[in-house]
């Protein structure tokens, strides 16, 4: 089989869905590589673009349900959170604090106007942005850091 400029050929080892390091037929198969922007916003898998990331709103799956790629890799951490409290809350607690400033209305005004916008600015971008990085760590094969070079530690005590 003849491998285009840069399909990926997934080898011997993968991890399947179940864990067992086996490789299955969608494993051996090449897989042109997908634009993390793409596949994330959608919450699709990062290797085919059919399987689905998430089972539940922030959820991930444990692996894909189409090709057998596990999601043990994938660590967004707290990234999702940051971008939209960058890109997001800032300007909504801006909105809300100069509706304040300039009108001076009652409460209930913020809980029909400031809340709702909190609320969508908050949690819409999440999931989108949670599966752009998800994506993102499989396109770029992000990994934990290691410094080049570190010696394992040894056994022996040094002071005796």
């Amino acid at each position: 089989m003849a491998y285009g400029a840069g399909a990926y050929r997934i080898g011997q080892g993968t991890t399947t869905m179940n864990g067992t390091g086996n490789t299955t037929q969608a494993a051996q198969e090449s897989w042109p590589p997908l634009k993390p922007i793409e596949t994330g916003l959608r919450g699709r898998c990062p290797r085919c673009g059919k399987g689905k990331l998430f089972k539940g709103f922030l959820t991930l799956r444990s692996g894909c349900d189409a090709c057998g790629l596990s999601y043990d890799y994938a660590d967004p951490a707290d990234g999702p959170a940051f971008f939209v409290m960058m890109f997001a809350c800032i300007p909504a607690v801006t909105f809300a604090l100069l509706l304040q400033i300039k009108a001076e209305p009652p409460l209930w005004v913020h809980f029909f106007t400031s809340l709702p916008v909190l609320i969508v600015t908050c949690l819409l971008p999440l999931r989108p942005l949670k599966g752009w990085l998800v994506c993102s760590q499989y396109f770029f094969q992000a990994r934990e850091g290691r410094l080049a070079g570190a010696q394992p530690p040894t056994s022996s005590d040094p002071e005796g």
